[in-house]
C-alpha cells in the first residue's frame, strides 16, 4: 500500500503547490476550530497541546470545504484511494509539555524526556492503563500547516517498525482471528520501545507549510518538547495528520509490509 519507505520506515516530502494549497486551507479551517469553545476539551498539558482528533472538517475525498483536493507526492506514495477520515489537527504551543494536575510524574517525565514515544492506535485502558491494539491504521500522513522554525518537531525512531512488529506478533500469537484487539500488549510494547530507544536512531522531522511526512503504521514516533531557542510565537506549530483505518483490521495491520 505505502511506497518508498524502505527500512527507515518513514519518508519526508518537500512542499509543492498541491500540498501548500491544501495546507493553507487546512490552516484556515484549523484556526476556526481553535476559536470554537466546544473544542476546548482537546487541550492537554497546561493548554500547550491541542490534540484535535478528527477535528478538521475535510471530506471523504480529503478536501476541506471549498478547498483544493488532497494531492501531491506524499499522498501518491501512501497509495490510498479513500475514503479519508477527518484529519487530526495537532497544535503544539510554547512551553510544551507542561504537567497536567492529574498526570503522574512518570508519565510527564516520559513525555518530556522520551518525546511521548508511541505507536498510533495502541490505547491505554482501565485503571492499570493496560494497552490494546484498538485502532489499527494503514499509515500516518502528516502535512505541516504553519511555519514553526523547528519548534517541538515530530520525532521518529528510524527502523523501529520491525522491532514493533516482532513484539506485537509475539503478544498476539494465539489470539483467535478477529479478537486480536482484546489481547494485552502492554509488556511487549514497553519492552519494544525500550529496545528501539537503544538501537534505533532518533530523528527530528520539523515540517513547514506544505511539507509532508509519511510514516509506517508501526513506526515509533513522538513530539519533542518546545525548545527555549524556538522562534515561533504564541500561534504554535500545527500539523494535520491523516490515519485511515487498516483494511482487514489488526491481523492485516500486523502482517502487511
Amino acid at each position: 500500500m505505502v511506497a518508498g519507505l524502505g527500512p527507515r520506515g518513514w519518508a519526508r516530502f518537500p512542499a509543492e503547490p498541491a500540498t501548500r494549497a491544501w495546507a493553507e486551507a487546512a490552516r484556515d479551517a484549523g484556526a476556526a476550530v481553535l476559536a470554537e469553545p466546544a473544542q476546548d476539551h482537546w487541550y492537554r498539558h497546561g493548554r500547550t497541546w491541542f490534540v484535535g482528533v478528527d477535528a478538521l472538517p475535510n471530506g471523504a475525498d480529503g478536501a476541506l470545504p471549498g478547498g483544493p483536493p488532497l494531492a501531491g507526492a506524499a499522498v501518491a506514495a501512501a497509495g490510498w484511494a479513500g475514503p479519508w477520515h477527518p484529519a487530526q489537527l495537532s497544535v503544539v504551543f510554547p512551553g510544551y509539555p507542561r504537567r497536567d494536575p492529574d498526570e503522574g510524574e512518570a508519565a510527564h517525565r516520559f513525555r518530556r524526556d522520551r518525546d511521548a514515544a508511541h505507536v498510533d492506535g495502541i490505547l491505554a485502558e482501565g485503571p492499570d492503563r493496560r494497552r490494546h491494539v484498538r485502532e489499527p491504521h494503514a499509515f500516518v500522513l502528516g502535512i505541516g500547516l504553519t511555519e514553526a522554525g523547528g519548534a517541538a518537531p515530530l520525532v521518529v525512531w528510524e527502523g523501529s517498525q520491525e522491532a514493533m512488529r516482532t513484539a506485537f506478533a509475539a503478544a498476539l500469537a494465539g489470539a483467535p482471528p478477529g479478537t486480536e484487539g482484546e489481547a494485552d500488549v502492554t509488556d511487549a510494547y514497553t519492552a519494544a520501545r525500550a529496545r528501539a530507544f537503544r538501537t534505533c536512531p532518533r530523528v527530528e522531522v520539523p515540517l513547514g507549510p506544505g511539507e509532508a511526512v509519511l510514516l509506517h503504521r508501526l513506526l515509533l514516533h513522538g513530539v519533542a518538547p518546545w525548545g527555549e531557542a524556538s522562534g515561533t510565537g504564541a500561534g504554535g506549530r500545527a500539523v494535520a495528520y491523516l490515519r485511515p483505518p487498516m483494511p482487514g483490521g489488526v491481523a492485516a495491520w500486523l502482517a502487511a509490509p
